[in-house]
């Protein structure tokens, strides 16, 4: 048979890494796929001309629309990334009949609805392996893998950069802003951060994995995003000694009231296996009803990491070139008119239990003060520690964990005992999560 032939957008680290990887396993691929590719057109503004497999690239531009107009070119492989011309280019792929892959995980959770009922319409695939947890398979296991499954919960570090400052916070005590001064020297974060340490990339990847797992739309908006910027360093000490280690998750729960989506600083007992990914690995737990809990590990980014998934779909989309459209695996996993309309709850409806940190006046009865506050709104507490004052201090430490409660009386709670005259600034407050299978 022919080869196939590709276009594609992009020859940074990710685009890079996928020319090397098709290049240098070109005869494996295409044991796999069946019949060869081949890059017949490539687009990039910029671009390292020492880059691995570029002689073999049958024309090379910077314009990447003239790409998406080739009429030799099947599949559009989108590595630019961002929302435009990202979206722009991947529609005008669609409409010309030519299948996508990318790995641009913002472009599929805030235009992917469009995106995939556009490539509906016209009979074409859009894969995006790539978009969610790098060269980890999480969206083929959640979407074919485990198909038989009625997903119940899904709880991930999906951003490496969070998780190296995190784990460097912990192991050696440092401060936020100490660390990722030094994520961004080594490559890890952005000039700009706030994507990562805020959790917005986080909060892409989850809409995406809510949406494979529950079968709803894909819905950003709904997907509440807290980061890691404000956690101290004290805090992650402290919750290692009460045997708990933090991590920046995205969590997607089906709940009888609808479906939670949310990013933010959780603790999680030490002794799960999640707990200890560390530096920038990412890793996936999945709980589906028939399997029970499920965990898919490994790098979360990278040239090479990523472009495996990158080419991994490739040769899925190569593969069902000669099939009835009608007949392939749906984009979001459920057949597009199987999505259901179940509301995705507010914050202040989820329920998870709490750790609280509150700089208390160092005098009799504040702490039950504070203990009667929680009490009055319903909410247990599971353990309280005051720790000694410094050398002069007037204000001493109280750290608090509590069972589960809603997160709007938690906020009622939190709001009464910052008023109090005995309290010094704002109540630290970190959700908690078991993960239990």
């Amino acid at each position: 048979m022919k080869p196939v032939k590709i276009g594609l957008l992009g020859l940074g680290t990710v685009g890079g890494g996928t020319l090397t990887v098709l290049t240098r396993n070109a005869a494996e691929i295409a044991r796999r796929a069946g019949r060869g590719i081949r890059i017949a057109h490539a687009a990039a503004r910029e671009y390292d001309p020492a880059l691995s497999g570029l002689d073999q690239v049958e024309r090379i531009g910077d314009d990447a629309f003239a790409v998406v107009e080739d009429p030799e070119v099947a599949i559009v492989v989108e590595l630019i990334g961002g929302y435009s011309p990202a979206r722009e280019l991947v529609l005008r792929a669609i409409a010309n009949g030519k299948h996508v892959v990318t790995a641009n995980k913002a472009l599929i959770a805030l235009h992917g609805n469009e995106i995939f009922a556009a490539a509906q319409e016209r009979g074409v695939v859009v894969a995006f392996e790539a978009a969610v947890a790098g060269g980890v398979p999480i969206v083929k296991a959640v979407r074919e893998g485990l198909a038989a499954n009625h997903i119940e919960w899904i709880a991930g570090i999906i951003n490496g950069t969070g998780n190296f400052i995190l784990t460097e916070m912990r192991e050696k005590g440092r401060d936020f802003a100490e660390v990722l001064a030094e994520a961004q020297a080594l490559g890890y974060a952005e000039a700009d951060p706030t994507f990562d340490v805020e959790g917005i990339d986080a909060a892409h990847k989850l809409t995406i994995l809510a949406a494979l797992a529950f079968g709803i739309p894909l819905q950003f908006d709904k997907t509440f995003t807290e980061g890691i910027s404000r956690i101290d360093a004290q805090d992650v000490a402290y919750a290692d000694e009460l045997g708990y280690r933090i991590k920046h998750l995205g969590i997607a729960r089906r709940v009888a009231d609808g479906i939670e989506m949310r990013v933010h600083p959780t603790l999680i007992p030490h002794r799960r296996l999640i707990a200890n990914v560390n530096g920038v690995m990412n890793a996936v737990l999945v709980k589906g009803d028939a399997v029970g809990p499920t965990l898919y590990y490994g790098a979360g980014a990278g040239a090479l990491p990523t472009a495996s998934a990158v080419v991994a779909d490739i040769v899925d989309v190569v593969r069902t070139l000669t099939s009835d459209p009608h007949n392939r695996v749906p984009h979001l996993a459920f057949q597009p008119k199987a999505l259901a309309d179940i509301p995705v709850l507010p914050m202040s409806e989820v329920e998870t239990a709490y750790y609280l940190r509150v700089s208390a006046l160092d005098k009799p009865g504040v702490m039950a003060r504070v203990a009667g506050i929680l009490g009055d709104r319903g909410i247990s507490i599971e353990a309280i520690k005051q720790k000694e004052p410094g050398e002069g201090d007037t204000h001493v430490p109280l750290i608090m964990l509590t069972h589960r409660v809603r997160e709007g009386r938690m906020d009622e709670a939190i709001a009464e005992i910052e008023a109090l005259e005995a309290i010094k600034g704002d109540v630290v407050r970190i959700r908690m999560e078991t993960l239990a299978g």
